[in-house]
């Protein structure tokens, strides 16, 4: 996988891992269990999370090129009741899958990465929203003890999409200049460079292509492990430990508490 999901695939994604989120809610025994990965909510919390947030971006890409994010006026609060609860987050996905349908992935809208390399589009508020409903399902289903793997092409597509959305910046980068390698286990890997520039993402040809040595200087840190690990751990939702790490931990350490913004 050497590109980006398409349009069409970012939605199906995003329908089904509502889906598997429904499932992890509708299992809980109760929806005041706490959610280990997320300890200051309850599930009925991340619930509500889901659901508004689903509908907030709705009418966002909706409003198209804006100079704040909107908000689901007279939106219907979440409801406490088990099956009425499930159809409100099943409608919540489907106002925002319907907003990104009518919108294309090229129309421009507010988006909250003022300063970061991903475009303000609907195509990257959908990739950036299938990843939220990603991490947030593995955040239901280990409340409910049943965590399962983030799909493989998910999570491949995850790693570059945080990289891009959450790191890449022209923000100066406060420390000594780095480079940090991330090697999935499926066969991808990025590079990310960071100086007084900012931080710049690159995808590394992949082992056995003629320019896989194109760039022989190796990485001041690199962390490998599957695609989905990446990920969690790019959320923070595992620790570092969790994955096999070279060079200067120091780096991702640095990296986990820099804020571009401040």
């Amino acid at each position: 996988m050497d590109k980006t999901l398409d349009f069409t695939d970012l939605l199906r994604l995003i329908d089904e891992r509502s889906t598997a989120f429904r499932a992890a809610v509708a299992s809980a025994p109760s929806l005041d269990v706490q959610v280990p990965t997320c300890p200051e909510w309850t599930l009925f919390d991340l619930v509500q999370h889901i659901g508004e947030g689903r509908r907030d971006w709705a009418v966002t890409v909706a409003a198209g090129p804006a100079p704040a994010k909107s908000a689901a006026e007279g939106a219907p609060a979440a409801p406490r009741e088990r099956d009425a609860l499930s159809a409100w987050l099943a409608e919540s996905t489907e106002q925002l899958l319907d907003a990104l349908r009518k919108a294309g992935p090229d129309r421009g809208c507010w988006a909250w990465w003022e300063t970061l390399q991903s475009p303000h589009t609907s195509g990257a508020v959908a990739r950036h929203q299938l990843q939220q409903m990603a991490v947030h399902t593995y955040d239901a289903q280990i409340t409910v003890g049943a965590p399962q793997p983030l799909p493989d092409e998910v999570a491949l597509d995850g790693v570059d999409e945080f990289l891009s959305t959450c790191v890449a910046t022209t923000s100066a980068w406060p420390h000594k200049p780095a480079t940090a390698d991330f090697h999935a286990a499926e066969g991808r890997s990025w590079r990310l460079s960071l100086s007084a520039d900012g931080a710049r993402v690159t995808v590394l040809p992949t082992p056995g292509t003629p320019d896989e040595n194109a760039d022989a200087e190796a990485a001041v840190a690199s962390v490998r492990g599957t695609a989905g690990d990446l990920v969690l751990f790019l959320h923070g939702r595992i620790p570092l430990d969790l994955l096999q790490v070279d060079g200067d931990r120091e780096v991702f350490d640095q990296l986990e508490a820099w804020d571009p913004d401040e």
